[in-house]
């Protein structure tokens, strides 16, 4: 049965990174995959002059497994990684369309920060998007 629009949860917001913070923390698979990450991720959502107008971040703090902090990322935030795309490759990534990781060499995100670490942690960014594709989610272009 899907789910009424009050049952989905807006992304990008306040409440959408809430129930992602808490399916993250709850899962063994990324707590696994993820134990020897340190390191924080702005995901930046890049105008696309319709749906998006202003870049919109949101900031996660992860650390061996777990998040430590997350929130909607103002532009003075700054994050040890920028990870950035349009509106419409985040709606692919989260639906599972986009590899995280293939997403950057097909040059669908862009990466700032060690591409080599990132390299070292596919596994967990898998998980990352596994685990976001569990939150009811709806789209503003929806």
């Amino acid at each position: 049965m899907a789910l009424s629009e009050e049952e989905r949860l807006l992304f990008p917001s306040e409440e959408w990174i809430a129930k992602y913070v808490e399916l993250l923390n709850s899962s063994k698979s990324y707590e696994e995959a993820a134990k020897n990450w340190e390191g924080d991720f702005i995901f930046q959502i890049e105008p696309d002059g319709e749906v998006i107008k202003e870049p919109i971040r949101l900031y996660f703090d992860l650390w061996h497994g777990k998040c430590r902090e997350a929130h909607m990322a103002s532009p003075e935030d700054t994050a040890e990684f920028t990870y950035s795309g349009s509106y419409e490759n985040w709606k692919r990534l989260l639906a599972g369309e986009i590899h995280p990781i293939k997403g950057i060499m097909q040059r669908k995100f862009k990466l700032k920060g060690s591409y080599t670490k990132v390299m070292r942690a596919t596994k967990a960014a898998m998980e990352l998007v596994a685990t976001a594709q569990k939150v009811p989610t709806r789209y503003l272009d929806e």
